[in-house]
């Protein structure tokens, strides 16, 4: 593809993603499918300045007559890449150029260039990407820490994978990797399955390694949710929102095969890609459920058989803006009320299915304190037949720096997504007493 087309596609795509009540990133996904003949270059162009222009939407919209399309483009090129673009609308010659900027757009340009990105006076919450609903509850989630996170919010995030100890290891994937991309590949700080590749992200999807199973694409703070959970060869787990099956995968490698791992989840669409991935990583020892709702039969068949329950928690997602930025401006899926009434119901649910002396361990890629310490919370003293354990004493996660008895992820500080992890033991004697108090 040419510059000019790929602006036009840059364009299209925004305008799609605008119009859209899906995420941009399934937006992009759905539309390379559509349009395979893009090479991975191209592809890769087009992705980073979308990604660019979706990760400063704030900033750039303060500059803008209105939220259109080619105006985010040629804001982009006058504020940001500092790109002149008589050089790609409307290219002599070129049919799958843009049209030619009109006389507005061209002032436009004209009055952005020799402009700084962030003006004096704006709004803390603007300069910073911080969408004003979350701002406050940020403000007070992390304190002295919330400039430091939204600002590590505005890079791009990277690109970290899991090796698969069920088929190879780091060192040897690394090497292998080595040999075949172009690009710094280093092992991930925290995560012992972790390798994170800088520079320019290369097609993993094509990859033979990747194809048979080798690895997965996970960031290093989704792989600590494993590591926490702490199971062993021969646990039964639940993954009682399993979507498909990143966290799944990891549990399941640290089981060696032996053993069981359920898989569940409301949508039969994300446990079918889970159960292909599972295929593809030689796990043989998952069962998948698609579940109605959080009190689904096949759960009470179940109740209290399982040595570990993961809830990876529907949230706002607020610790993955790096990564899905447009989730920062757009509303998507349910407000924050409905999903903390959600949280407490699954995990209410997650609790009967948890053995005594077994684990619920609850997950979330939120920063905010009411959907992870203050949820938790709420739960333990629904629950008092468990116990909240104190990650920071655990011998897995003694090289995490870690303040307080669960564990919270921070891109500024971690160099991950933002995660929250908390995990409970119910007592043994837990049923036991259930009994003794039943009444007559």
């Amino acid at each position: 593809m040419t510059p000019a087309a790929r602006i036009d596609t840059v364009i299209t795509l925004l305008g799609e993603i605008f119009a859209s009540d899906r995420p941009a990133d399934g937006v992009i996904s759905a539309f390379f499918r559509n349009h395979r003949y893009i090479g991975g270059g191209d592809r890769r162009d087009i992705t980073e300045r979308l990604y660019r222009i979706l990760r400063h939407y704030h900033r750039l919209s303060a500059h803008l007559p209105a939220p259109e399309p080619r105006l985010f483009v040629i804001a982009d090129m006058a504020l940001l890449s500092k790109e002149n673009p008589a050089d790609s609308f409307g290219e002599t010659g070129n049919k799958y150029a843009p049209s030619p900027l009109s006389e507005r757009e061209k002032q436009l340009y004209r009055m952005l260039e020799d402009k700084p990105l962030v003006s004096k006076g704006q709004a803390e919450h603007v300069t910073l990407e911080c969408p004003q609903w979350a701002a406050e509850k940020l403000q007070s989630s992390l304190g002295k820490k919330f400039h430091a996170v939204m600002s590590s919010m505005l890079e791009e995030a990277p690109l970290d994978l899991r090796v698969n100890t069920l088929k190879t290891d780091r060192a040897t994937l690394k090497a292998l990797l080595d040999k075949t991309l172009k690009c710094d590949i280093a092992e991930t700080p925290y995560s012992p399955w972790g390798l994170r590749i800088s520079g320019k992200r290369p097609a993993l999807g094509q990859m033979t390694l990747f194809q048979d199973g080798h690895f997965e694409v996970q960031d290093e703070g989704s792989q600590l949710i494993a590591l926490a959970a702490a199971p062993k060869p021969g646990m039964r787990v639940l993954d009682i929102c399993a979507g498909a099956g990143g966290k799944t995968l990891a549990l399941g490698a640290m089981m060696e095969n032996k053993g069981s791992i359920t898989a569940a989840d409301i949508s039969e669409g994300r446990l079918k890609r889970a159960k292909q991935r599972f295929k593809r990583a030689g796990m043989f020892n998952t069962t998948l459920m698609t579940l109605g709702s959080e009190n689904d039969k096949a759960l009470k068949r179940r109740r209290g058989s399982f040595d570990i329950v993961l809830v990876d928690a529907p949230c706002t997602g607020t610790g993955t803006w790096r990564r899905d930025p447009d989730k920062k401006w757009r509303n998507i899926g349910p407000n924050l009320s409905s999903l903390l009434e959600t949280q407490a119901r699954i995990l209410d649910s997650a609790a009967k299915q948890v053995k005594p002396g077994g684990k619920l361990v609850y997950a979330t890629c939120s920063l905010l304190f009411e959907e992870n310490e203050a949820q938790f919370a709420a739960f333990l003293e629904k629950h008092p037949d468990f116990t909240q354990i104190n990650l920071s004493k655990m011998p897995e996660l003694a090289h995490i720096p870690l303040s307080g008895t669960a564990m919270r992820l921070l891109p500024s500080e971690h160099k991950t997504d933002g995660f929250f992890c908390a995990i409970a033991v119910r007592k043994e004697d837990a049923q036991k007493e259930k009994k003794d108090h039943k009444p007559e």
